[in-house]
């Protein structure tokens, strides 16, 4: 029996954990005296093991054994060794985020800036980090790894997948070299996941996780016209189905603690069939089809730092005019959540609430046309500007613009128990990185609230596409752009910001957040190479949030 994926320490609380792993074959998983059968989906083995009754404040190093026999580490691993290190409620916390990372081979020419060589895409971000780590103190890591979506790009496969695609069907016939279905994509996680120096860091670090678009497809759920479009597509149903059984299988049961998982009735009948794609199957359409039913956001308490994840890509309702980033149920949720007291607030969504200013309007403006502010013509020209460039983001769906940033005005006052001292919003999408600090009308907010941006871990962009969005982030653009909301009957927006620092950085990048007692820093990093085809971290941003 092998180990073909994992171990990823996923949940780690101040008593119990879970631990992911793909087999290559029915059997039984061990870890740390907990035990628990592999589940099957359509010829692939996966478990989920719950592990309890630890000590707050320890580290567990473990093995892995497949029906008794010892799996992970290998013999000659030259890494630290695997451990579960639970949380200590009163001690220091840090977490580490970022988004999209495409698969692709850690040496030249893919390593390379992508305007250096078209196949290029710079230095992998969350490999550097892993390097970095493996030869650090264990007291120096981080307690999470949050990835903010665009883990996989179903849609800009790795080479190896190419491979595979071309082994099985013909790439000239659609989706092409894209992924086409659950087999598909399970092999494009395993290219993603399953380098040496990851499959470690993997191990030690407990890593969370929320999709974007790329998961799925560019644009996923942009608007109306656009569903429409892809479900008119013959390939489409087998594509976006295979996307969510595998999502749910290797992301979201380990966004999950094990009391969770224990009550949840899909992942207790999955486990008890001997085959569970058909379950899976009709699990995935609906997920796609209906849009309230199926939660993907969670919520994740360390001591005094409180982590809300919202899913900000399934639950759109974008059917008419009245868009919504997400649905009634899920706007309930998300604000019994924040409602919750804490020292620290953070709030991931995978798209940026505080955006370069120029796109900020420029996305509201589009939106209001859409809904007719201008008339049919107007209306119909402004759906394919939406589509063609990607004005998706929270501005763009500006009742969920007021409402979210309403929320977050009323916990920073204090209107909903005691006020956080840091609120932070974090995002990746954008393929830039930098720290914007808002600023309310009410004179009443107590906390510091900003908006944190990291990405891309691996997808930089090319010096045209950054020229772009200096502007947008230029005096002149946001002027501009109010211009044209205005015009439109758009309402300026209920909060300010502006950055921290001179302008956005577009490099392969990390962001740290570490907190301690009511004191926050913010730390920001890219990936450098060195004269001997090597890499480093250089630090960019440190800033102290409160």
């Amino acid at each position: 029996m092998k180990l073909l994926l994992g171990p990823l320490l996923r949940y780690v609380g101040e008593s119990d954990a879970t631990l992911w792993v793909e087999t290559d074959g029915p059997c039984t998983v061990e870890v740390l005296g907990h035990a628990t059968r592999t589940f099957h989906v359509e010829g692939h083995h996966y478990a989920v093991v719950c592990v309890s009754g630890l000590e707050p404040g320890r580290a567990y190093p473990y093995e892995v054994r497949l029906d008794d026999r010892k799996v992970w580490p290998a013999p000659d691993s030259p890494f630290p060794a695997s451990a579960v290190r639970t949380l200590d409620p009163a001690g220091p916390f840090k977490l580490v985020f970022g988004s999209c990372r495409v698969t692709l081979p850690h040496a030249p020419p893919y390593t390379l800036a992508k305007d250096a060589d078209g196949c290029g895409r710079g230095i992998d971000a969350l490999y550097a980090l892993a390097f970095r780590m493996s030869r650090e103190a264990p007291d120096t890591w981080p307690q999470v790894l949050l990835l903010l979506g665009d883990q996989i790009y179903a849609d800009e496969v790795s080479p190896e997948t190419r491979k595979f695609i071309r082994s099985r069907r013909d790439p000239q016939t659609p989706p092409g070299e894209q992924v086409a279905d659950f087999e598909e994509y399970t092999h494009l996680y395993w290219d993603a996941w399953s380098d040496p120096v990851l499959r470690w860091l993997f191990s030690t670090v407990s890593t969370l996780m929320i999709f974007d678009d790329h998961d799925m497809h560019d644009d996923w759920n942009i608007s109306a016209s656009w569903v429409a479009e892809m479900r008119a597509k013959p390939w489409w149903d087998a594509r976006i189905v295979g996307g969510f059984m595998s999502y749910w299988i290797y992301q979201h049961l380990g966004n999950l603690a094990p009391a969770e998982l224990e009550a949840d009735s899909l992942f207790g009948r999955v486990r008890a069939e001997a085959d569970a794609g058909p379950l899976l199957r009709k699990f995935a359409f609906r997920s796609d089809r209906e849009v309230q039913g199926t939660r993907w956001s969670y919520c994740r308490s360390f001591g005094g730092v409180r982590l809300v994840v919202a899913d900000a890509r399934a639950g759109r309702v974008v059917e008419g005019t009245k868009r919504s980033m997400l649905d009634e149920q899920e706007w309930q949720w998300l604000e019994s959540q924040v409602s919750a007291p804490c020292e620290h607030l953070l709030i991931a969504t995978s798209l940026p609430l505080l955006m370069a200013p120029g796109i900020h309007h420029l996305e509201a403006w589009n939106e209001a046309l859409c809904a007719g502010a201008w008339g049919k013509t107007a209306a119909k020209l402004s759906e394919k500007l939406r589509r063609a460039v990607d004005l998706e983001h929270w501005p763009a769906f500006e009742a969920s613009f007021h409402r979210l940033v309403g929320l977050l005005r009323s916990v920073a006052a204090g209107e909903r128990g005691r006020a956080p001292a840091s609120m932070v919003v974090l995002s990746g999408d954008v393929h830039h990185a930098y720290l914007a600090r808002a600023a309310f009308e009410s004179a009443a907010v107590q906390s510091a609230v900003y908006q944190a941006v990291c990405s891309p871990m691996r997808n930089a962009l090319e010096v045209r596409e950054r020229t772009v969005f200096r502007i947008a982030w230029s005096r002149w653009a946001e002027s501009v752009g109010k211009r044209l909301s205005r015009a439109a009957g758009v309402a300026p927006p209920p909060v300010a910001w502006q950055l921290t620092h001179h302008e956005p950085w577009f490099d392969n990048q990390i962001a740290t957040l570490a907190f301690e007692r009511r004191e926050g820093h913010f730390l920001l990093e890219k990936t450098a190479p060195d004269d001997a085809e090597g890499f480093h971290f250089e630090s960019i941003l440190v800033h102290r949030l409160v």
